[in-house]
């Protein structure tokens, strides 16, 4: 059976025309002779060592440890998960065996318990049971190909050798053949996290295999060095990840795994680090979260902050502990077992073991702008106060991986309350099962009926109750990091071709105190009705040209200024289709202004946090000398 499968790999190399590597003799691919035996994917043999040092002298990664041990014996007590499909994925499937195993094989080298070894291996032999690993989806076969090849490298001393057999033709039939389907390797041209995700499943499948099949590992990791810089060219020039702030996490974290197990290979990962922008996008994460501790979840991205391993390798990498600022945040907790959902949070141990310390500093600048294929301007008063002002801005196009038509939409935080939000994403099984295509990315796509995909859910404008436009493009034009007047400035008018003539956002932090957002429109040569939106969770009461939001005791204002036209009011989140999901505990608040042909028109609102307090003067200051 070996040799059946070997020579249909060795058919398969020989024929990566597309990728230009040629099959060569066995003998000829010893290129990195020092290599080391099992295990090798990103903690060599005796390493264990380091990470104990790391636990001995100091407290935080300790209890990390200790969670991850308790999390460990937790899973003694489960059966190995069935092959169960939800949808068209087995994805559910493929991240439980990933942590799972990834659990189990650190705990059995960090303590050498034998039932850690024994449950890890039926683990991977249950997984290598399985009829396959759906390459129809190949997301699936990446992680579970993940999981099964740390659990093989870094077990392999002590598994039967039986089991290593299985495992071995699993990961070859099951994870790695499968990616030279044309079927299924769509990934290798993707400029998104699957490029990211599958390469690095496929890589560390081979660096497992290393000994057994050289071909296989040298032509796998060829075509992934050769495909990954189409993803890791999108986060130039700044750092900017054009999926958002979740999806960093997923693409950045599977990057990085892949990067780390490369170089503990052996391997120079130079030309992959030095794309530009890559090692600059910890900065990007970090002002991404808001002092809530909560994300700008723009897109196909959910609110919720998080721990991210990731953001220890770029800090180890850079030694520079000071990009952990808010990871120690969500350290500074009793309760660590909220982490052990996360697949890969053994990898923090790992990576932490090469930082000179965990002790950041506040980070110094208030104020991140990216730009890229989604742009962003992130502005702050400060790190350390919890009720601080913090406004997130967005441009770009809702034509990018997991993008909204939400161009020119902002959040807004003071006094710890998400006064302005983003819905987030909506489950795509909820939509899928009911015959909703999600990832259309045309103009009539039915991605756009979707509620919260489309402006009609954004905070920002609606004009003449249309759609953005796919195909329009809007960069952060102007940006100003001055105390007194922070600010950014987008032009938005692509992505209202056809329906406005200009359309500039503007919006900044006025004196530390409060928010000023200013939208210039020039219309057509037709009556234009332009919406101005946002959404919250907070209760509104609308007056004459001002809206006071209310929650937990706490009070934003809002007020209006421009055309004696306009009519604020306040519109259902409840769903459009029923298909949509519920919008619970939220209202979409602003105004409605019709507007004469061929006119200009300036609207200026003023958000000011606080009770009782009067509306400042308004700038009254064109876009253009701001």
């Amino acid at each position: 059976m070996i040799i059946h499968r070997t020579t249909i790999l060795l058919m398969l190399l020989c024929s990566l025309v597309l990728l230009g590597t040629s099959c060569q003799k066995e003998d000829g691919l010893q290129a990195d002779q020092n290599m080391p035996d099992h295990p090798r994917i990103l903690l060599a043999a005796n390493e264990e060592a380091k990470i104990h040092e790391l636990l001995n002298r100091d407290p935080t990664f300790e209890k990390l440890h200790r969670a991850i041990l308790k999390e460990s014996n937790r899973i003694l007590g489960k059966n190995p998960p069935e092959r169960i499909m939800i949808g068209r994925r087995l994805l559910s499937t493929s991240r439980e065996y990933l942590r799972r195993i990834f659990y189990l094989s650190y705990a059995y080298r960090m303590t050498a318990d034998a039932r850690f070894l024994t449950h890890a291996e039926a683990h991977l032999l249950k997984a290598s049971s399985f009829s396959d690993w759906n390459p129809s989806h190949f997301l699936d076969v990446a992680e579970m190909t993940m999981g099964v090849a740390i659990g093989y490298d870094w077990l392999y001393a002590s598994l039967r050798s039986e089991t290593r057999d299985k495992v071995q033709q699993a990961i070859l039939s099951k994870g790695l053949e499968p990616s030279y389907d044309s079927n299924n390797n769509r990934f290798l041209r993707a400029t998104h996290n699957w490029n990211q995700v599958c390469n690095a499943g496929m890589v560390f499948g081979a660096l497992a295999l290393e000994s057994e099949y050289h071909l296989t590992r040298t032509s796998i990791i060829e075509r992934a060095m050769q495909s990954l810089p189409l993803a890791m060219n999108e986060y130039a020039p700044d750092g900017a990840y054009p999926e958002g702030y979740g999806y960093w996490g997923y693409g950045t974290t599977t990057n990085v795994m892949m990067l780390s197990a490369l170089e503990k290979a052996g391997y120079s990962i130079s030309t992959l680090t030095d794309s530009p922008g890559f090692l600059k996008t910890p900065e990007y994460l970090l002002h991404m979260l808001a002092p809530s501790m909560t994300s700008f979840n723009w897109g196909d991205n959910r609110e919720r902050g998080r721990l991210h391993p990731a953001m220890f390798w770029f800090a180890a990498q850079r030694q520079d502990p000071s990009l952990l600022w808010s990871e120690q945040a969500f350290l500074a907790t009793d309760d660590y077992g909220q982490f052990t959902g996360d697949r890969l949070l053994p990898a923090l141990l790992l990576w932490s073991k090469d930082l000179p310390s965990i002790e950041p500093s506040a980070p110094v600048e208030l104020t991140w702008v990216g730009q890229g294929k989604a742009p962003v301007a992130l502005m702050r008063t400060s790190w350390s106060d919890p009720s601080a002002i913090y406004v997130g801005f967005k441009a770009g196009s809702p034509s990018v991986n997991h993008g909204h038509m939400d161009i020119g939409s902002f959040v807004l935080e003071s006094d710890g309350i998400r006064w302005v939000s983003d819905l987030g994403v909506q489950n795509y099984e909820s939509l899928e099962s009911k015959g909703i295509s999600v990832f259309g990315k045309g103009q009539d796509a039915e991605r756009w009926t979707i509620f919260r995909m489309n402006n009609f859910s954004h905070s920002t404008l609606i004009v003449n109750e249309s759609h953005q436009l796919v195909a329009g493009q809007a960069k952060i034009d102007r940006f100003s990091e001055s105390p007194s007047f922070t600010y950014a400035v987008s032009d938005l008018t692509e992505v209202y071709e056809g329906q406005l003539k200009d359309a500039v956002r503007g919006i900044g932090i006025v004196d530390q105190s409060h928010v000023v957002l200013r939208d210039e429109i020039k219309t057509l040569n037709q009556e234009t009705t332009v919406r101005w939106n946002l959404v919250t969770s907070a209760t509104p009461e609308i007056a004459d040209k001002k809206i006071i939001l209310r929650k937990d005791g706490k009070q934003l204002s809002l007020h209006f200024f421009g055309p004696d036209q306009m009519v604020l009011k306040s519109w259902s989140t409840a769903p459009t289709n029923d298909y949509d999901a519920l919008n619970p505990g939220t209202i979409m608040v602003g105004f409605e202004v019709e507007l004469p042909a061929n006119s200009s028109e300036a609207f200026e609102v003023l958000l000011v946090p606080g009770e009782g307090i009067d509306a400042p003067s308004p700038l009254h200051l064109p876009l253009l000398e701001w």
